[in-house]
């Protein structure tokens, strides 16, 4: 357990590693699109620039855990993210030199898009690798750091669009500043143990990721039942305008309102999974949350008025967000540490392959049949989530966490990130 003051510093470090790398990420990927919307008052090149900023960060998976295997996570994270850095500093100072419209203008804030999206998810694998290392040395309290881990996440989803929003308001070159000095301060805190541990180089590709995937069968339950739950989240995502705005006559601010509110809860959710973990261990945990999150997609198609569908869609996303500490916390459990980045990344890569699909779903569809996809979507998530854990149930030893050697009511209170 992280007792001494070189472990909690280690365990922090990691924390204002993410915290950093989290934010800046954020606050490109909403910022983005936005910048390219006031430069050219074009809409269908902000859709361009969404398209642009996502392709490169599906695309950075096929690569991304290789080179976590083959040089270390520490080592990727922080050059990827000095590169961001570098490429946010250049691309400012093109704009200050350019007129604040035009075709170049717009061709370097797509391409920045394009560059900026492809490192943030390699730095996401990378620090997600050294969370997954932190994790496996804090044994039974695994769980604690992925809760933090995954609030740090959740937290930067939530401040990253306002920050990004407000930091446009002062002007395109003190929103990239922002991001280069986020990105670098992320850089900067990989100095110490998770920059400098030994790291054995090893050979690793997507197909060793899937073949390791393949050997582990409870890993495996757990990446299909939360793929075919993408799906139903994705097409809920995708619909939440047509929803709010066709179905209950309300603004398109109101569809922001919505996602804050379920950020919040989610948040919250989060935060008391650990504690459920503790006392009533992970597979149970899982379970309770996979069926609230069942139950409220089912109750987002049948929402009888905007507050019901509000209240519903945080239920969704509280389910989502206690899935995504057990997922994170096996992931880390049951994932070889040789074969770690490249299997992280074949993970990554099918729990979000169903969003696309969930997009074109919504596309095609009548707006008039949009709830009944979207029931249909449920009870599909419900079905592949009981399955998912009837084959956990058979593979529960390997899921549970070993137990605290020490009670945890005499535990040093900083060891498990209660202070963040």
């Amino acid at each position: 357990m992280f007792s001494s003051p070189t472990s909690t510093t280690g365990l922090l470090r990691t924390y204002l590693m993410r915290g950093a790398d989290a934010l800046a990420s954020a606050t490109a990927t909403y910022a983005i699109p936005l910048l390219v919307l006031v430069t050219t008052g074009s809409t269908a090149l902000t859709g361009v620039a969404f398209l642009l900023e996502w392709s490169p960060r599906l695309a950075a998976f096929a690569f991304a855990g290789s080179l976590v295997d083959r040089w270390g996570a520490g080592r990727v994270f922080r050059v990827s993210n000095l590169v961001r850095t570098v490429m946010v500093v250049l691309a400012g100072a093109v704009l200050l030199a350019l007129p604040s419209a035009g075709t170049m203008t717009t061709c370097v804030v797509l391409a920045f898009g394009a560059v900026s999206g492809l490192l943030a998810e390699v730095s996401f694998v990378a620090v997600e690798t050294l969370g997954a290392e932190v994790s496996r040395r804090m044994g039974g309290a695994a769980h604690r750091v992925q809760s933090v881990q995954t609030g740090i996440d959740q937290g930067a989803m939530l401040v990253g669009p306002l920050l990004g929003g407000l930091l446009l308001l002062a002007g395109p070159a003190v929103l990239l500043a922002v991001v280069a000095l986020l990105a670098l301060a992320a850089a900067a805190t990989t100095s110490g143990d998770a920059g400098n541990a030994v790291h054995r180089p090893v050979s690793s590709s997507l197909l060793t990721g899937w073949e390791t995937l393949r050997r582990t069968p409870a890993l495996a339950w757990l990446v299909g039942g939360l793929a075919v739950s993408n799906l139903t989240t994705g097409v809920l995502q995708a619909a939440a305008p047509i929803t709010v705005i066709h179905n209950f006559h309300h603004s398109t601010a109101s569809v922001g309102s919505v996602w804050s509110a379920a950020a919040v809860v989610a948040l919250v959710a989060v935060w008391a999974s650990r504690r459920a973990i503790d006392r009533f261990g992970i597979w149970p945990v899982g379970v309770v949350g996979a069926g609230f999150a069942t139950a409220a997609c089912l109750a987002t198609a049948l929402a009888p008025s905007f507050t019901a569908y509000t209240v519903a869609v945080a239920v969704v996303m509280a389910g989502e967000g206690v899935m995504t500490v057990v997922l994170r916390t096996l992931r880390s459990r049951l994932i070889p540490v040789r074969a770690f980045g490249s299997t992280l990344a074949v993970t990554i890569i099918l729990v979000l392959l169903p969003l696309p699909l969930a997009g074109a779903l919504v596309a095609v569809v009548p707006v008039a049949a949009i709830s009944h996809v979207l029931l249909a979507c449920a009870v599909l998530q419900g079905l592949a989530l009981g399955a998912c854990f009837a084959g956990l149930r058979r593979h529960r030893t390997a899921c549970e966490l070993p137990r605290p050697r020490v009670p945890l009511l005499h535990q040093e209170p900083v060891q498990s990130g209660d202070a963040l």
